[in-house]
């Protein structure tokens, strides 16, 4: 066992490092990403690599692992790794699968309800001596429509906090059948990607970044979209056209929007979305709570683990 070599070149909570140096050595630097020349040299070495979404796997770095026999991802976007040129090399792909779904989920309510109730803003103002009941008294979420695009795990479970909220649930996925568990079990009603953009309240994106769903949201759009509307990113940044969406804010064509993810993170100071006052930014936070990133951390260094001892992994890609 101590010949087989782990690099993990991003932050993993403790309790997956401590899994994963029972097993094997492991080389932990929470900064390795950025040296991509060291990187590329420890993984000539390497059996295992586990990575967030900053490490770029492509092909010139698999190019250099010839031991490779795993990768595990922190999360559950692989957009960063190149799974064609993995696969072909006998690279398993592991992730953390669902381990935080119920986080995403509580954020995007969480979103909901700050576009719905302005606390924070009236904390402002009543600190800066004002006391305006008027200016702040918010619309109820009972009643209003959420639009899902993309109906996995996540927006699973975003419908149904949704919905014990009073709110109405409608969702877009051409992946999705009348007899899968979101439609079927939880009453999420199936519509077409038209019919939700003009009947949402709320528009939440759950869907991966690939070439269908690049800047699958841009000026079309956002034209057919409520002049009421927000639509909460907290997926890809890439799904949504980020100068579309400032002009579509410009022309008061939508209500605003929670954008947890970007294009290009993080932002940059001259990005043309900061100047919106109905514009709120995360940092790619919302599965990052404490307790989603213990679960992700255990399942994916089990995952590792179950593929470095021949066994087939339980979540690969």
């Amino acid at each position: 066992m101590g010949n087989l070599q782990i690099i993990v070149s991003e932050v993993i909570w403790p309790e997956g490092l401590k899994r994963l140096r029972e097993y094997a050595d492991v080389f932990y630097d929470p900064h390795l990403w950025r040296r991509k020349k060291e990187l590329a040299e420890r993984l000539q070495r390497a059996d295992a690599l586990v990575v967030r979404n900053q490490t770029r796997v492509d092909v010139a770095l698999l190019d250099e692992a010839k031991h490779l026999k795993v990768i595990g991802r922190l999360g559950v976007g692989v957009d960063n790794i190149d799974l064609r040129a993995a696969r072909s090399r006998g690279i398993a792909v592991v992730y953390g699968r669902n381990a935080n779904a119920t986080s995403v989920a509580e954020y995007v309510m969480a979103a909901i309800l700050h576009c719905s109730r302005r606390l924070f803003a009236a904390d402002r103002d009543v600190r800066a001596g004002g006391w305006d009941r008027s200016r702040f008294g918010g619309n109820e979420i009972s009643g209003k429509v959420l639009g899902l695009v993309g109906l996995g795990e996540i927006a699973h479970r975003v419908a149904k906090r949704a919905m014990a909220f009073g709110m109405r649930v409608i969702g877009y996925d051409p992946y999705v059948t009348p007899f899968d568990f979101p439609v079927a079990e939880t009453g999420v009603k199936r519509v077409d990607f038209s019919e939700l953009l003009q009947s949402a309240d709320f528009v939440s994106l759950h869907v991966p970044l690939n070439d269908e769903t690049r800047h699958l949201f841009s000026w079309s759009e956002f034209r057919q979209m409520k002049p009421t509307a927000w639509i909460i990113n907290s997926s890809r940044g890439g799904v949504i056209h980020e100068g579309d969406l400032a002009a579509a804010l410009e022309h008061g064509m939508i209500g605003g929007a929670v954008l947890d993810v970007l294009e290009k993170e993080p932002v940059s100071p001259d990005h043309p979305l900061l100047g919106h006052d109905r514009v709120v930014f995360t940092p790619h936070i919302a599965g990052l709570t404490q307790e989603a990133q213990v679960r992700t951390s255990h399942l994916v260094a089990e995952e590792v683990i179950r593929v470095l001892s021949g066994q087939p992994s339980l979540y690969s890609i």
